[in-house]
């Protein structure tokens, strides 16, 4: 039954995706509705009590002994997170890096328990890795493959949205951080610091701007998550504000959008309903990349694309400092800026 569904939907998102093509030669349908919306809060509380185990490392690779993972690997067990193996199809019962290597992630749950899995694998075959790590439970699945066909990333929400086992960050990621504790992705670790501000971004180089201004004064970080640049992320920029909001360790929460979607809007309005909610909201800084995009053009990401359907940089920016948040022009003055907003917390 449950195939038969996400075979329906396929075919459904097919049929819209031949439809129309607008006058950039892009579908409608991958910049129109029916790839608009977000994804939905599948196992919010589960990324929730993942990080809470993320903190103390329990993580595998899927594509373990390919030479990325090996690498990144490498530079994640130096930096201190804790690694429990990898999995590599044919190399079950081998170890790599002192580290066990198991045929299917079924196998790595049974004997290893990983909290995460970070899936280093080529785009063409993502998707297969991540559902299987769905189908295992693993709670939290990190992809940071960029290209990901559409079609196969529409499966994968599919299988997503019929459980509560599971949440997915990614694709087209730099990955989640907890400085000085935990890595899972691509992040150039060494700027992170341990601190107190949550950092949600579409964008995996802005949001190393970002850590960089809050190093700099002092401030570090306490999560950074990296939310990709594709049209479906299993993780949008209103889950990492969720998570902030919840996160006791996090007391400022910085949000980088960018043109393309309505990511940015939904943000907004979650940030209007827990600043009338919550007597002493947690100061939140925010930035819109884009402003001057012209239309039509990737900037970058697959969703990074202004075309007439979507709404500008400039209005989104907008909707955020409507809502409370405070938006600054570039990343450069998101560390001064937060410090500011926290000393004035201080004195109330």
């Amino acid at each position: 039954m449950l195939l038969l569904q996400v075979s329906q939907s396929i075919a459904t998102a097919a049929c819209c995706l031949q439809e129309h093509e607008d006058e950039f030669g892009m579908t409608l349908c991958a910049r129109g509705q029916a790839l608009e919306v977000e994804a939905a809060s599948f196992g919010m509380g589960v990324m929730q009590d993942a990080l809470i185990k993320i903190r103390a490392g329990h993580n595998v690779y899927q594509g373990f002994t390919g030479k990325a993972a090996t690498a990144n690997a490498k530079d994640t067990i130096a930096y201190g997170t804790r690694i429990v193996g990898g999995i590599s199809p044919g190399k079950g019962g081998s170890t790599h890096l002192d580290l066990p290597v198991f045929n299917t992630v079924e196998e790595a749950m049974k004997t290893v328990r990983p909290h995460v899995s970070a899936v280093f694998v080529p785009a063409q075959f993502a998707a297969k890795a991540i559902i299987e790590s769905i189908e295992a439970e693993v709670p939290l699945v990190v992809s940071v493959a960029e290209h990901i066909p559409v079609h196969d990333m529409l499966r994968v929400h599919e299988i997503l949205r019929t459980q509560s086992k599971t949440r997915l960050v990614g694709p087209n990621c730099p990955g989640i951080i907890t400085p000085e504790q935990c890595r899972v992705g691509i992040m150039p670790y060494k700027q992170y610091q341990r601190g107190c501000i949550g950092i949600v971004s579409k964008s995996g180089t802005l949001s190393y701007e970002a850590v960089g201004a809050t190093t700099a004064v002092g401030l570090g970080q306490s999560i950074v998550l990296g939310m990709g640049g594709d049209l479906l992320p299993g993780t949008t920029l209103a889950d990492g504000l969720r998570l902030f909001f919840e996160d006791e360790e996090t007391k400022g929460i910085i949000v980088i959008g960018e043109i393309g979607g309505e990511a940015e809007l939904r943000a907004a309005e979650m940030i209007r309903e827990y600043r009338q909610s919550t007597p002493s909201p947690k100061p939140i800084v925010a930035m819109v990349a884009g402003k001057t995009a012209p239309l039509g053009r990737i900037m970058g990401h697959a969703g990074a694309v202004l075309t007439p359907r979507d709404v500008p940089a400039d209005i989104k920016a907008k909707a955020l400092e409507d809502a409370g948040a405070v938006v600054v022009p570039h990343p450069g003055v998101m560390g001064v800026t937060m410090k500011r907003l926290l000393e004035v917390d201080l004195k109330k």
